[in-house]
């Protein structure tokens, strides 16, 4: 199965050209609808797919957190995919995606792989708002495939911040300082969850926001702020400090969003920050690549705001 994943170092390439691998599967028939629906990952989060190894159960673990497996030495706690969507079925899991991200590494049980389909960000859709309110936020895009399937992309940030706790610490928030200056800073992001604590985060900095839920959305929402600026005989850089980009969005990708900034010079001297928990070396060195100034790991407000006050100040 891991060859599933073999040319993974090769396919870095695509980053910048507004595409993307997800790696498809299915989670079991639904008891409810009767049906198999088809859901997808990044390949960039994506370690390795294997048969599931032997799970040791613990105490007091999320429900959808089955336990804790050994891979080469590490401990890796492994999710349930489908207890976790709240998906009735009397199928049983017969295989785990290893994903890693942010520095985090975990093992997700799922039905069964399909294969890896290529395609353009412009191709995944923002999901009905119905859908979105429904599933709590959990599928961030949708696609349609050649044969009519939906494939419906997972909002892994979620799963691991619901099921790992890692922003439930109110400390972290309470100990970011305010900067004290009159600054905005304009943000990208299609997780509910990461949009909530770069929100978080801006408030404890007292710094007013801009929000977008993709890249295309804030392309456009930047060009009539640039138009606005231009009409009123002003600069860009007094109505936005700081723009904050997440890299995975659909119609439209962070590091796209950042050729589109950079290549403007209606935003000369805002630096771009890519926000990500694709925090790998070659994820950074690409984002610095289409120009992207700073590079700051999901999960991490502490840094994120540190970073924000010195591109502010």
């Amino acid at each position: 199965m891991s060859d599933l994943l073999k040319n993974i170092d090769a396919r870095t390439k695509l980053a910048g050209t507004n595409k993307l691998e997800i790696l498809m599967f299915t989670l079991g028939l639904d008891k409810r609808t009767g049906r198999e629906e088809t859901y997808g990952i990044n390949v960039f989060k994506v370690r390795e797919v294997m048969r599931i190894p032997p799970i040791t159960r613990a105490p007091e673990m999320p429900d959808a957190v089955e336990g804790m497996v050994s891979l080469r030495g590490a401990l890796v706690p492994v999710i349930d995919l489908a207890k976790y969507a709240g998906i009735e079925t009397d199928e049983k899991a017969d295989i785990m995606i290893v994903t890693e991200y942010n520095g985090h590494t975990q093992g997700f049980l799922v039905k069964g792989v399909d294969n890896i389909l290529r395609l353009d960000w412009s191709a995944m859709r923002v999901p009905p708002a119905m859908l979105v309110a429904q599933m709590g936020g959990l599928v961030t895009a949708i696609t349609e495939l050649k044969d009519g399937r939906l494939v419906m992309m997972m909002d892994v940030e979620k799963v691991l911040s619901e099921t790992g706790h890692f922003d439930e610490d109110e400390m972290i928030f309470k100990s970011v300082k305010p900067i004290g200056k009159d600054r905005t800073v304009f943000y990208a992001d299609d997780s509910s969850v990461a949009r909530h604590q770069i929100q978080r985060t801006l408030d404890a900095m007292g710094v007013k926001s801009i929000a977008a839920i993709n890249g295309r959305q804030a392309w456009i929402e930047l060009s009539k702020m640039a138009d606005y600026a231009a009409a009123s005989h002003t600069s860009m850089k007094d109505l936005v400090q700081v723009i904050l980009t997440d890299v995975e969005m659909p119609e439209m990708d962070g590091y796209m969003l950042t050729r589109k900034i950079k290549s403007d010079k209606r935003f000369a001297g805002i630096p771009v920050l890519m926000h990500s928990s694709l925090s790998s070396t070659s994820n950074q060195q690409l984002g610095k690549a289409v120009g992207v100034d700073e590079y700051v790991p999901k999960f991490e407000p502490q840094k994120l705001a540190q970073t924000l006050t010195r591109l502010l100040a």
